[in-house]
């Protein structure tokens, strides 16, 4: 079952999986950034990890990029999730189309990656090497909930992004109660570490659930 996402972008969701409000928050934050003239997906290789929905990846593929590729723990969450989501919006764009494949060969290559963090770069096509330009634009949201997640997301992110000018955007309430994590938790382990620069985009406090931010990492 399709159902239309009612927020200004027109993106769609289909299934009935949670939809965190991080994803929202991101692309609201992306529109802006574009809207200043401080980003722009054309012709970009965009990484969306932790995709769920997908939502930040479909937002980029709407918006110029020329590759999109999305990468979750599930292939189930692939499979009946973020595909039929992907497919959805690119219908609703290129209504003539009736295949997704069509699509890819007039517009963004989209492409969908289950597996671990510790272990999906393996199957990555765009690892950052001396031979291969990683990802321009990594996009997450809410995927630093977990303490013992975030080595190995942020080793991922390491590989993947295009040094020196890859960017990271990611949305995360700034504490996740009962489990550890957050934004301000990630922050300070990106910040000792010294790779990247990091810049904090926008804050949602609506004074009755937790903060939640949007924060910019630029490879240095």
């Amino acid at each position: 079952m399709v159902l239309a996402f009612t927020w200004c972008f027109f993106l769609m969701t289909a299934g009935g999986l949670k939809l965190w409000e991080g994803s929202i928050d991101l692309i609201k934050a992306l529109s802006s950034d574009m809207q200043d003239g401080k980003l722009s997906f054309g012709g970009k290789r965009i990484l969306e990890l932790g995709c769920g929905h997908g939502l930040p990846g479909i937002f980029a593929c709407l918006k110029g990029a020329a590759t999109v590729h999305f990468q979750d723990f599930n292939a189930e969450v692939l499979q009946h999730l973020t595909i039929p989501n992907v497919k959805a919006n690119i219908q609703k764009k290129f209504p003539y189309l009736t295949d997704v494949n069509e699509y890819r060969s007039i517009e963004a290559d989209t492409r969908f990656f289950a597996g671990d963090w510790g272990e999906v770069h393996s199957i990555l096509p765009f690892v950052s090497s001396d031979e291969i330009a990683g990802y321009d634009i990594i996009l997450m949201a809410e995927t630093v909930y977990s303490i013992s997640a975030l080595p190995s997301l942020y080793e991922l992110i390491k590989k993947c992004g295009n040094s020196p000018h890859g960017v990271v955007y990611m949305a995360a309430k700034k504490h996740y109660f009962g489990v550890g994590g957050g934004s301000r938790r990630f922050i300070s382990m990106v910040e000792e570490d010294g790779a990247f620069a990091s810049s904090l985009v926008s804050e949602v406090a609506d004074g009755s659930s937790n903060v939640r931010e949007v924060w910019k990492l630029n490879l240095k």
